[in-house]
C-alpha cells in the first residue's frame, strides 16, 4: 500500500545534466586513462597469460574481451557462490590489475577524475539535507516527525559521485595509466565502495543531556552499514551545525541548472572539465 514516487531528475542526476552527458557520458576522449591502460604492460602481461592458457594467439585478445571473462568469474562467485571455470584463468596478481582497470573507468566516470561527475550530485546532497532540516525545525516545535525514515533507491551511479562530492576515499594522487604500482594502497576501490547493495545512511539524533545548544542535533553516517569518520572531526558522530558548516559552499553555492550547463564555445572535453 506504500507510495512510491520515480524522480529521476532526483536519483539519476547523471542523466539530467547536459554538461556531464556531452563531456563525460558520451566523449570517448574522457576515458583516455582508462583506454591507456587497456594498452599498457601491466595488462599486455595479463592477456598474454590468459592467451597462453587458453592456447590462442595473444592477438586474438583484447582487455575487454579479458575483461568479460573476469567479470563472469566474479559475478558467478559472488550471486552464486559458485567458482566459475573462467576464474581458472586469472591470478590473484591478474584479479589486482582488472580491478585497477574498473577502478580507472569509475574514477573517470563517477568519481573525481572530472569535477562535473560529482558536482552535478549536488541536487541529491542539497534534497538529503533539506530532509535533516525540515526534521530539525519539526522536534524544535515539538511536533511529531512528520517523514522518520526516507528512503531513496538508486543505483552505484548515484551514490559514487555523491561520495565524491562529499570528499570521500579521495587518493592524493589522481588514478591514471601509469601509476598503477604507486596506487596499490589507494583508498578509492570501487567494489568496496559501492558493492552489490550498497547505501548509504544518514542517522540524526535528537539528544537531551547536552552543555550547549548545538550539540542537541547530531549526525551519524553509515556506508553499508558501517560508520564513516566525518572529514572536519575525523569523529563517527557530527553535531548538525557543524555538518552543515563543513558542507556550506556545497549546500549553498552548488546549483544544478548552471553546474550542468554546456559551454556556449566550442572547446575541447579536457579543457572544460
Amino acid at each position: 500500500e506504500t507510495e512510491v514516487e520515480v524522480n529521476d531528475s532526483l536519483m539519476r542526476f547523471f542523466d539530467h545534466c547536459a554538461k556531464f552527458v556531452a563531456l563525460v557520458e558520451e566523449n570517448d576522449a574522457a576515458m583516455c586513462q582508462v583506454d591507456a591502460f587497456k594498452e599498457g604492460p601491466e595488462m599486455r602481461e595479463v592477456l598474454e597469460k590468459v592467451a597462453s592458457a587458453l592456447c590462442l594467439p595473444v592477438e586474438e585478445l583484447n582487455a575487454d574481451l579479458v575483461q568479460v571473462a573476469f567479470l563472469t568469474c566474479s559475478y558467478e562467485l559472488a550471486i552464486k557462490n559458485v567458482t566459475s571455470p573462467w576464474c581458472s584463468l586469472f591470478s590473484e596478481e591478474d584479479a589486482k590489475v582488472l580491478e585497477y582497470l574498473n577502478d580507472l573507468k569509475q574514477y573517470w566516470k563517477r568519481g573525481y577524475g572530472y569535477d562535473i561527475n560529482s558536482r552535478s550530485s549536488c541536487i541529491l546532497f542539497q534534497d538529503i539535507f533539506q530532509h535533516l532540516d525540515k526534521a530539525v525545525e519539526e522536534s524544535k516545535s515539538s511536533k511529531p516527525i512528520s517523514s522518520p525514515l526516507i528512503v531513496q533507491v538508486g543505483h552505484a551511479e548515484t551514490l559514487q559521485p555523491l561520495l565524491a562530492l562529499m570528499g570521500f576515499f579521495k587518493d592524493a594522487e589522481p588514478l591514471k595509466a601509469n601509476n598503477y604500482v604507486r596506487q596499490t594502497r589507494r583508498k578509492f576501490r570501487s567494489g568496496r565502495i559501492v558493492p552489490y547493495a550498497a547505501n548509504l545512511v544518514f542517522v540524526l539524533y535528537h539528544c537531551d543531556q547536552v552543555k550547549t545548544s548545538e550539540e542537541e542535533y547530531q549526525v551519524q553516517m553509515l556506508l553499508n552499514e558501517k560508520p564513516m569518520a566525518f572529514h572536519h572531526s575525523n569523529e563517527t558522530i557530527s553535531t548538525y551545525a557543524d555538518l552543515k558548516d563543513y558542507y556550506k559552499d556545497i549546500l549553498e553555492n552548488c546549483h544544478f541548472k548552471e553546474e550542468c550547463e554546456l559551454p556556449k564555445i566550442n572547446t575541447t572535453a579536457i579543457d572544460e572539465l
